[in-house]
């Protein structure tokens, strides 16, 4: 048979041992010295020179190398099994046997995989075409295991929106469309609402010595939901019971048909706690409260009042605060104008306005339509502020801040050290196990203490690998959150006056003039400023 890569071959001469070796083809590979130190060690010669072995093994050329005397035995035609670390790839190599010698059979192979204890995955099939045509000193995959399929984690399909970013419509002038809302999900009576796809979970593995390899967990889900709504008999599907506004908050299915006040909410209506959505065709009095698990609509304006929603916020005449009124959204708030008041919101704010007034969003804050200023105060927000007038000529106190989180920047910094931790444990124990593998390969025997000793550090090293997954998960998480973050950027689409106090994650500036058409960012380690 031709034989591609260089190889090796023992040669008895009046009871003398020496190795021919035979060179690489073309496009072959050259012999590695350890292979014939390892060939020569399992047949028990250890006397002989190393400068001749090493030399004749990589000058490429045609060599009869002299080993020392005989010990007297046949040298058949052998295999050399060897099992991948994590024990599911079994390869083989075959050396050639001395004339007179003995070829290779299966059952001499099938004894080297019993040896190894390889019980699982051998392809018999690849190993009878090597019976009948092999090369020397060259590897091939005779077995492997089977890893453990992955499932599928559950999931739900909502048949309505949970966008938490579904903006209004805007008529010509910026101005929002009150009258054409569509951040509202209505929903009819019998309306199929979700639906749960359950969890698929995965098939066990094997390795190539039987071990049971178990897949990883998959995530299971159960639909998670509130009044008004009735759940199929198998568990997989949600029904709203009312026509009204569906909404999702924390997991949770809400449908609730909507609570009415025809007029002002004042002394003759009282505080509101209502477990669904909350409608006020009039005003919302100083002093009163507001509870709803859904969204909050006021047509008229909202004065001293606080209101707090599980949906959304909407108020067409805007918030007169006082000092004390209070605007708080899981989701997103909408208003003609804010002065004088408290607004949070889960998602993003759109307003005309913003005077003395702290306003906070967990992803933009949009001053559009009318005069579209923000004017003393303090506005907060995750990815974007967008106004046409940020401050005043008479220099009233105007802060704006964008971008990351500062907890979220120390939880970076904690994951970081630890991912750091868990890699330098890492990297200590793979050279004790390459070690270990080069003495197999070399044919040393391993006490019983060393092989414990390497079995520890085997598991040892699986353990810490299961470590450092969810930590590496979280590490890229946030640094695309920060990389949104460095895209946080303010806008001012006509003038910012001097005195406005621009703060950018973890820079910030005073603005020193009046600037127009403009847009603030952070590039490095500075603010920049470029026209928009």
């Amino acid at each position: 048979m031709e034989n591609r890569n260089s190889y090796f071959k023992p040669l008895i001469e009046n009871d003398e041992l020496y190795i021919e070796i035979i060179p690489a083809m073309e496009g072959g590979k050259t012999l590695d010295p350890k292979e014939l130190i390892s060939y020569l060690t399992k047949n028990g010669y250890h006397d002989y020179s190393l400068k001749d072995l090493n030399r004749a093994a990589t000058s490429g050329e045609p060599e009869k190398l002299y080993i020392g005397r005989s010990m007297g035995r046949n040298f058949n035609e052998l295999v050399d099994i060897s099992v991948s670390v994590d024990n599911m790839l079994v390869r083989c190599r075959f050396y050639p046997a001395a004339a007179g010698g003995r070829a290779i059979t299966k059952e001499d192979i099938m004894d080297e995989l019993a040896h190894e204890k390889i019980v699982y995955g051998i392809d018999e099939t690849m190993i009878n075409s090597l019976l009948v045509n092999r090369e020397y000193c060259t590897e091939y995959l005779i077995g492997k295991g089977t890893p453990p399929t992955l499932g599928k984690d559950a999931k739900i399909e909502y048949y309505f929106s949970t966008r938490k970013s579904l903006k209004p419509k805007h008529n010509d002038d910026g101005s929002v469309n009150y009258h054409d809302l569509n951040i509202i999900s209505k929903v009819e009576k019998d309306q199929l609402i979700a639906k749960l796809i359950p969890a698929v979970p995965g098939e066990a593995g094997c390795d190539v010595q039987g071990g049971k390899l178990n897949p990883k967990d998959v995530h299971d889900l159960k639909l998670s939901f509130a009044n008004n709504i009735r759940i199929s008999e198998d568990g997989t599907k949600l029904y709203s019971e009312v026509t009204g506004h569906a909404s999702l908050v924390q997991g949770k299915v809400f449908v609730s048909g909507v609570y009415e006040v025809p007029a002002d909410v004042d002394n003759s209506i009282g505080d509101i706690n209502y477990p669904g959505n909350v409608s006020v065709k009039g005003n919302v009095k100083s002093g009163f409260i507001i509870h709803a698990n859904g969204d909050i609509i006021v047509e008229g304006v909202v004065e001293g009042a606080q209101l707090y929603a599980g949906g959304q916020i909407i108020v067409k005449r805007g918030i007169h605060g006082m000092g004390k009124g209070l605007l708080s959204a899981k989701g997103n708030v909408v208003i003609k104008f804010i002065e004088g008041a408290t607004v949070k919101s889960g998602g993003y704010v759109e307003t005309e306005s913003i005077i003395q007034s702290q306003v906070s969003a967990n992803s933009e804050v949009i001053v559009s339509g009318g005069k579209g200023l923000i004017r003393g105060g303090m506005v907060r927000v995750s990815n974007k502020v967008s106004a046409k007038v940020i401050g005043s000529a008479m220099g009233i106190a105007t802060h704006v801040e964008v971008g990351i989180e500062p907890r979220k920047l120390e939880r970076f910094a904690q994951l970081q050290q630890e991912a750091k931790d868990i890699g330098k444990k890492i990297e200590t124990i793979r050279p004790i196990l390459m070690n270990y593998s080069e003495k197999m390969k070399l044919g040393i025997t391993l006490t019983p203490e060393q092989a414990h000793y390497m079995k520890t550090q085997v598991l040892a090293l699986k353990a810490l690998q299961k470590q450092y997954t969810p930590v590496n998960e979280e590490i890229n998480r946030l640094r695309m959150e920060f990389i949104e973050a460095g895209g946080a950027k303010i806008e001012v689409q006509d003038t910012i006056y001097p005195g406005v106090t621009i703060k950018i994650s973890d820079l910030s500036l005073t603005t020193k003039r009046e600037r127009k058409y403009c847009r603030f960012y952070k590039d490095g380690g500075e603010i920049k400023t470029v026209n928009l």
